[in-house]
C-alpha cells in the first residue's frame, strides 16, 4: 500500500493501535491473569486462597478498624491489609466489600467505649502504642484487627500477630506475612458446610472436659468434634484426625491394635503426652519426685521413629510462679520467680504449623529423640532456649527448689526438641508380631498409607485453667500471674489445620515478606552520590537531549 500522505498513515497507525488495545480486552475478560513482579511473590495470593474466594456463593463484607491517625509501621500493616483484600475482592468477582473505619470517632465517650467493648466482644482487642516525638511521650489505642460478616453471621479478626520477642518492625513483618492466612481461615469459618471430624480419645485419664473447654471450643469454630472411646465398636477411619490429650492411664493392646491400624488406614494423630507424673499441686512438698507415667505407649512411638524420654527439661526462659520469700506483719509475701519446669518455647521450625508463632508455656515437659524409621521424615516442631538442660527421672520437683542458687553454668544443654512432625508410610508395631487377644487377623494392615502425626512431650499443652472464683474455664495459654496469653491454642490449631487438611489454608503460613532495610553508614557515605543522580542526572539528560534534537532539526532544514 502506497501512503498517498504522511497524515493518512498516522491515522491508520492509530486506528490499528486501537483495535489492538480493544482486541487485547476482549481477550483478558476470558483470561484472567495477574502478575507478580516482586522476588518472594509476596502480592500472590496461594491458590487454596483463590478457590476458597471463587466458591463465594454470596457477598462478604470486611470491616477493617486499623484506620486514622498512624505511626509508619501501622500505616505499612494498613496498606499490606488493603492489598491483599483487594487481592481477595479480584478473585472473588467482586464479591468481598471493603470497607476501612476509625473506632476512635464516635460521637461521644460512651459511644466510643460501647464500640470498643462490642469489637472485644467479637475477638478484635485494642493494642495501646506509645511513641515519642520531638520530646513529647503520646499514646494512643488503636484496633489491629477486623470483623468479617457472611450470611448473617460474623467473626473478628486479630492482624498483629507474631512474635512478640521480637522488634516492632519484625512484629509487624510478621503479621503482614500471615494476612492472607488470618483473612482466609475467617472466610472459611462462616463458608464452610464440608466439616472435618477430629476426635477426642478418652477412657484413659485424658484431660476433663473442663480443663479442655477452650481447645474444644476453638476447634468447634472450624470443625465436628466428638468424643471417641477406643473399647467401643466405633470406625476411627470416621475422623479426620485424633487427639490424645494427656493419658494418665495405661493403654491395653487392644486400644494400642486399634490406633496402629487407623495410623495404617492413612489416619492423623496429635498425641500430647507427659512422660512423668508431675504436677505442681504435688510440688508443694518438699520430698516430691516426678517418675514415669506408664502409659504403654512407648513402643508404639518407638516403631514410628520418636520416642518421649524419661526426664524433665529446666528452662531459664521459664514462666513465673508465686513463692513465699517471707513475714511482714503476720502476712506472707509473695514473689514472682522464674520456674524453670514451665519453659517459654519461643524457637521453632520455619514450618507452617508454627511460622510467625508467639512463644507457648509448656509445664513439666520432657525431652525427645528420633530413632531409625525407613521412610519416616521428621521435622522437629519446637525447642527450648539455648539456656536449657534435661533432669532424669526420678525428677526432684518441689517449689522449693526455686529459692535454691542455680548454676547458669549448668543450664548447657541447649535447643532441646519438645514437639516433633512425622510424615511418611509408617509399620504397624505389630508387623511379624502376634496380634492382641481378640483381635482378626482378617483386616490386618502391616504396612500404612501415606500419613502424619504430631508428638508433643507436654499433655498439659492442651490445658486451659479455671478460674478460681467463677468455675469457668480460662483462656488457653493465659497466665493468670501475668495476665499474659501465650500462643499455646494457636499452636495446636495450627497443627489440627495440618493434619486434617493437608492441602489446605494452613499452606498460606508459608508466605514470606522480607525485610529490605536501607544500608545507613553506606546511606551516609553515599548520600551525595545518589542526591545527584536522582536530582541532577534526569535534568542534564533532557538538556542534552534538547541540544541534540534543536541540533539535528537545524542541521536538516537549513540543507533544504
Amino acid at each position: 500500500m502506497v501512503m498517498k500522505s504522511k497524515k493518512t498513515g498516522d491515522f491508520l497507525l492509530l486506528a490499528n493501535g486501537l483495535v489492538l488495545v480493544i482486541l487485547l480486552n476482549l481477550i483478558a475478560v476470558d483470561y484472567f491473569f495477574r502478575i507478580d513482579l516482586t522476588e518472594e511473590k509476596r502480592y500472590s495470593i496461594k491458590p487454596q486462597t483463590q478457590q476458597l474466594l471463587r466458591d463465594l456463593s454470596d457477598d462478604i463484607y470486611v470491616e477493617v478498624y486499623l484506620e486514622g491517625e498512624l505511626n509508619a509501621e501501622f500505616r505499612r500493616l494498613r496498606n499490606a491489609i488493603r492489598e491483599v483484600l483487594d487481592e481477595f475482592r479480584i478473585y472473588s468477582g467482586n464479591r468481598v466489600k471493603i470497607s476501612f473505619v476509625d473506632p476512635t470517632t464516635a460521637i461521644s465517650q460512651k459511644a466510643r467505649n460501647e464500640f470498643i467493648q462490642d469489637l472485644a466482644s467479637k475477638g478484635v482487642q485494642p493494642t495501646r502504642v506509645v511513641e515519642q516525638k520531638d520530646g513529647q511521650t503520646s499514646e494512643k489505642l488503636i484496633f489491629p484487627g477486623a470483623v468479617i460478616a457472611y450470611g448473617g453471621m460474623e467473626v473478628g479478626v486479630t492482624v498483629l500477630k507474631g512474635n512478640k520477642a521480637r522488634t516492632p518492625a519484625e512484629e509487624i513483618n510478621q503479621s503482614i506475612e500471615g494476612l492472607e492466612y488470618e483473612f482466609a481461615n475467617a472466610i472459611y469459618k462462616l463458608t464452610n458446610v464440608d466439616r472435618k471430624r477430629i476426635g477426642f480419645i478418652h477412657g484413659h485419664g485424658e484431660l476433663d472436659s473442663l480443663f479442655i473447654a477452650s481447645f474444644n471450643n476453638a476447634l468447634l469454630d472450624v470443625y465436628d468434634v466428638y468424643k471417641v472411646n477406643l473399647k467401643r465398636k466405633q470406625a476411627l477411619t470416621d475422623y479426620d484426625a485424633l487427639i490424645i490429650a494427656k493419658p494418665t492411664q495405661p493403654f491395653s493392646e487392644q486400644d494400642k491394635y486399634k490406633l496402629d491400624q487407623y495410623i495404617m488406614s492413612g489416619g492423623r494423630a496429635l498425641f500430647l503426652l507427659d512422660r512423668l507424673e508431675a504436677s505442681m499441686d504435688s510440688a508443694s512438698r518438699e520430698d516430691y519426685f516426678a517418675f514415669p507415667y506408664q502409659l504403654r505407649l512407648d513402643d508404639l512411638l518407638f516403631k514410628y521413629g520418636i520416642r518421649i524420654n524419661a526426664d524433665l527439661v529446666q528452662d531459664r526462659n521459664a514462666g513465673l510462679y508465686p513463692v513465699v520469700t517471707g513475714q511482714q506483719g503476720g502476712k506472707a509475701q509473695m514473689q514472682l520467680m522464674d520456674w524453670p519446669f514451665f519453659p517459654l518455647i519461643n524457637r521453632y521450625a520455619d514450618h507452617p504449623v508454627t511460622r510467625n508463632l508467639d512463644a507457648v508455656m509448656m509445664k513439666f515437659a520432657s525431652s525427645m529423640d528420633t530413632v531409625k524409621a525407613v521412610g519416616i521424615t521428621k521435622t522437629p516442631l519446637a525447642f527450648t532456649s539455648e539456656f536449657s538442660r534435661r533432669v532424669n527421672a526420678p525428677v526432684p520437683a518441689s517449689i522449693n527448689e526455686i529459692r535454691r542458687n542455680v548454676k547458669p553454668e549448668s543450664f548447657s544443654s541447649g535447643n532441646i526438641p519438645v514437639a516433633y512432625l512425622l510424615e511418611g508410610k509408617f509399620t504397624s508395631l505389630y508387623k511379624n508380631r502376634f496380634l492382641p487377644e481378640g483381635v482378626s487377623q482378617e483386616n490386618f494392615k502391616p504396612d500404612g498409607e501415606e500419613t502424619k502425626l504430631v508428638v508433643v512431650s507436654d499433655g498439659d499443652m492442651a490445658r486451659n485453667d479455671v478460674n478460681p472464683r467463677t468455675g469457668n474455664p480460662q483462656q488457653l495459654g493465659l497466665d493468670p500471674f501475668t495476665n499474659y496469653t501465650f500462643a499455646n491454642e494457636e499452636f495446636l490449631l495450627n497443627a489440627v489445620a495440618y493434619l486434617a487438611d493437608e492441602n489446605g489454608l494452613i499452606k498460606t503460613r508459608s508466605k514470606e515478606v522480607k525485610i529490605r532495610p536501607f544500608n545507613k553508614e553506606k546511606l551516609r557515605v553515599e548520600k551525595t552520590k545518589w542526591q545527584l543522580i536522582n536530582l541532577v542526572l534526569p535534568v542534564v539528560c533532557l538538556i542534552l537531549y534538547g541540544l541534540v534534537s534543536a541540533y539535528l532539526r537545524k542541521r536538516k532544514y537549513s540543507k533544504a
